[in-house]
């Protein structure tokens, strides 16, 4: 049900001009029809029809004319509706208290209970619920044996026209224009290490890990599943192998994050000793700078033998322990200034790495 009624424009000349040319479409024109009209020509049925982009096209639809009064009374709506014994009864453009009576009247007639009836306000929304049955046909080998009942059918579903079909992916490129292609994967890693841990690792998460050999290239390969081969490609590098679908995506994922987290581990291990060393080269640097550093603020500053330094300015004496920071001296200015300063210098040469932070 589309307006306009006349088809001149609107939603109801879009769907016209779409079906207009196929004999399972019909067209049924509810009442009056103003001359000069598309609706008013059709009723005619010539065999064919211009369209709204100038050009024409065959009227094979059937064109059904139904002398409906838009002004009908209640006899003339209650016999309509038990004709057709809608789901939906929607009771619109007409006084609130009149279209009320209409539906208390017509409760009393449709007293099954099956039948909604509706006086919706201007703008309010409304929802109808609609039981419709579609019958699909299983073709190709799918249909070679007859189902038993509750036996689940698996296969594709292909709308061709009006009518559902079922049938094997296998079969969609000999009983329809459609066609299936496979999506194969390769995913290139840097691996440096043994290909043995990748295997061991993937045997804690996965039942199925199979090794052998590359029969092209000779190289050691594994298979996941069934589903993901990987290849030792060189001794830097691995290669994973899969044909594309949800699960082969998901099995793959989980071994690229796998071997880029091994590779993190064999990068910690590798360059753990050099760290150890680069932070003592690091310490005694700074010692130097600190040191430095106090000489341009204070002057004398010299190390004793007990790893404290001792700064003297103007005859007055600091004691600064390096280690812990504190500052020991009779003059109470010297020894603010002295703990002050070192706190400022220590802070810029040893700042808070960001690992801490």
């Amino acid at each position: 049900m589309a307006s306009p009624g006349g088809l001149q424009s609107g939603l109801s000349r879009q769907l016209f001009e779409m079906w207009c040319s196929d004999k399972k479409n019909a067209c049924v024109i509810p009442g009056y029809v103003v001359e000069g009209t598309l609706a008013k020509t059709i009723i005619n049925e010539p065999k064919e029809v211009t369209l709204m982009n100038g050009l024409t096209a065959p009227l094979d639809m059937q064109v059904h004319y139904i002398s409906f009064s838009a002004h009908a009374d209640y006899a003339q709506t209650s016999t309509f509706l038990k004709e057709l014994m809608p789901p939906n009864i929607i009771l619109v453009h007409g006084e609130a208290n009149e279209m009320g009576r209409l539906k208390q009247k017509l409760i009393t007639e449709f007293t099954d209970g099956n039948t909604k009836i509706i006086t919706p306000k201007n703008c309010q929304s409304v929802e109808m619920y609609f039981n419709s049955e579609k019958m699909a046909k299983t073709i190709g080998r799918l249909a070679e044996k007859t189902p038993d009942v509750d036996d689940i059918v698996s296969g594709v579903l292909v709308k061709k026209g009006f009518t559902y079909q079922i049938m094997a992916p296998d079969d969609l490129y000999i009983f329809s224009q459609l066609s299936t292609a496979n999506i194969t994967q390769r995913i290139t890693i840097p691996f440096a290490g043994a290909f043995g841990v990748i295997k061991h690792r993937l045997e804690q998460i996965y039942e199925s890990v199979e090794s052998s050999t590359d029969e092209e290239s000779g190289v050691p390969t594994l298979r996941v599943h069934d589903r993901v081969i990987v290849k030792q490609d060189s001794d830097k590098h691995i290669s994973l192998h899969w044909t594309s679908d949800p699960i082969s995506d998901m099995v793959s994922d989980s071994i690229v994050a796998l071997v880029l987290n091994i590779s993190r581990e064999i990068s910690t291990v590798v360059f753990e000793s050099e760290d150890v060393k680069t932070e003592e080269e690091n310490g005694k640097k700074a010692e130097k700078v600190i040191h430095a550093l106090l000489v341009s603020l204070f002057g004398d500053v010299k190390l004793r033998e007990n790893g404290k330094l001792t700064i003297s300015v103007d005859g007055n004496v600091a004691y600064l322990d390096k280690q812990s920071g504190d500052v020991e001296s009779e003059n109470e200015g010297l020894k603010e200034r002295v703990k002050t300063a070192f706190r400022r210098i220590q802070s810029a040469v040893k700042p808070i790495p960001i690992a801490s932070s």
